[in-house]
């Protein structure tokens, strides 16, 4: 991994660009998540190659956090610095995110929604991964305790103070998001992007939130597409060791029902018969939806980067296929 990196040529020829909203700002319809696999505790020459073979298909669009590592703040230093030894001379071609919400540091400060923790924070990501400003920076949960006005006028000083370039907000509600892009607009900096979980197995964004988001113009961002891996052929034949079911840490090896396997069999069988893993369906189902801007998806190789790139050969469904796939998802 020594030799100098120089991104391939033809990068931008296969990938698929969506329109954010109503902004100007394109996005590839599969953008890298670095939740895990990028932290202290990972093999860094793993890291960096899928960010090179990620970086050379045309994937522009890096979703990071302050808290994703482990340990927490790891992956934006692991980050900072493949983007340092590889992409320095092609930073205006990225769209790097970043967010602040969650549990950080201790004390008072580090977390929620306060005007001081979103600004502290940012500062501190900034520093981590060697940059001047980040591309998006989101919100990361709705904080009840603090008024929404002062969560948002953080996010308009942010923007203004020229440390990112677009606000946007992640894990609110139909009503919450309703308010914030209200409150943002009075401001003058439109909230750009919503990023929330979605999956054919966690549908809530369908429950009004994707119609608001269209009606004001803001793009739609899914994470866990795969509900962590449920909706792919690891669990057909029971829980495999290593898998997140196994580790029980946000997947519960209860959750994995005879049930629940018999569903995800038949979406496969599907998935198989349209020539696709049942993951790469499980992306083009989300990506099939216009109002969604792109998915982010986690990986722990080029592999399965390349598996994921693959899905969009194949994202449209035909009408027969459609009601297939909502008589199983209803069920489950």
């Amino acid at each position: 991994m020594g030799e100098t990196y120089i991104a391939d040529g033809s990068r931008y020829e296969t990938m698929t660009y969506k329109r954010c909203g109503k902004s100007g700002l394109l996005l590839p319809a599969i953008s890298l998540g670095l939740w895990h696999n990028f932290g202290f505790t990972d093999n860094y020459n793993n890291s960096r190659e899928i960010l090179r073979a990620a970086f050379d298909q045309g994937i522009t669009h890096f979703d990071l956090a302050n808290n994703y590592g482990p340990p927490a703040g790891s992956a934006e230093e692991v980050f900072g610095s493949i983007l340092k030894k590889d992409f320095a001379s092609y930073r205006d071609e990225m769209i790097i995110t970043s967010k602040a919400g969650y549990d950080m540091w201790d004390g008072p400060y580090g977390e929620w929604g306060s005007r001081k923790y979103l600004v502290a924070s940012l500062n501190q990501s900034l520093k981590r991964m060697g940059i001047e400003y980040v591309d998006i920076f989101y919100s990361h949960r709705f904080d009840p305790e603090t008024p929404l006005e002062e969560t948002m006028m953080a996010l308009d000083h942010i923007v203004k103070s020229g440390k990112a370039l677009y606000a946007g907000i992640s894990n609110y509600s139909s009503e919450q998001t309703a308010e914030a892009i209200q409150i943002l607009n009075k401001l003058g900096t439109p909230c750009l992007i919503h990023q929330s979980r979605y999956s054919m197995m966690d549908r809530m964004v369908e429950d009004g939130l994707l119609d608001m988001l269209e009606m004001n113009g803001v793009g739609f961002v899914a994470y866990s597409p795969l509900a962590q891996g449920v909706l792919t052929d690891r669990y057909l034949k029971g829980i495999p060791s290593g898998s997140r079911a196994s580790k029980a840490h946000f997947l519960k090896p209860e959750q994995i029902t005879p049930e629940l396997i018999a569903s995800i069999s038949k979406l496969n069988e599907l998935a198989l018969q349209r020539g696709q893993t049942l993951a790469q369906m499980a992306t083009a189902w989300l990506l099939r939806d216009k109002r969604v801007t792109s998915v982010i998806v986690g990986v722990s190789s080029v592999q399965q980067l390349n598996d994921n790139i693959d899905t969009l050969n194949n994202i449209s469904f035909s009408k027969e296929e459609e009601e297939k796939i909502f008589s199983i998802i209803n069920e489950l």
